[in-house]
């Protein structure tokens, strides 16, 4: 939960503090126990994670002081190993998540409201 909320309190300024706190319950009630999830460490050491619900990234993180470093990259590329097609929801403000994914072959599928924030995301397709 550290490094989810550590990098998300980076990636996520513009999101109300009531509703960060309401997803970190989600996510460790019913995300983390309903997804399958692949934690990238090094010297016993958690440095991110990737969780995905059937064919979604449904959260990447990776600390703050190990971003730049190809942590997340990794993460993305063993899982385009598990699933043929990707799909993942982007905060349309979330410029650090919109410049990783531009790192891929991504392909635009729709914007939309996410109602409980109240803010636009972007959904986007990966193709192996």
């Amino acid at each position: 939960m550290d490094v989810w909320k550590q990098a998300s309190n980076l990636a996520h300024p513009f999101l109300s503090i009531e509703f960060t706190e309401m997803v970190e319950v989600m996510i460790k009630d019913h995300f983390i126990p309903g997804s399958e999830t692949w934690v990238y460490e090094e010297d016993g050491q958690v440095k991110g994670f990737i969780g995905m619900q059937k064919n979604e990234i449904g959260g990447l993180f990776v600390f703050p002081h190990y971003h730049s470093k190809g942590i997340g990259q990794k993460l993305v590329r063993f899982i385009l190993t598990q699933y043929e097609d990707l799909e993942v929801e982007v905060f349309s403000k979330n410029t650090i998540e919109r410049r990783f994914c531009d790192k891929f072959g991504i392909q635009f599928l729709k914007e939309d409201l996410h109602e409980p924030s109240g803010e636009k995301v972007i959904r986007i397709g990966y193709t192996s």
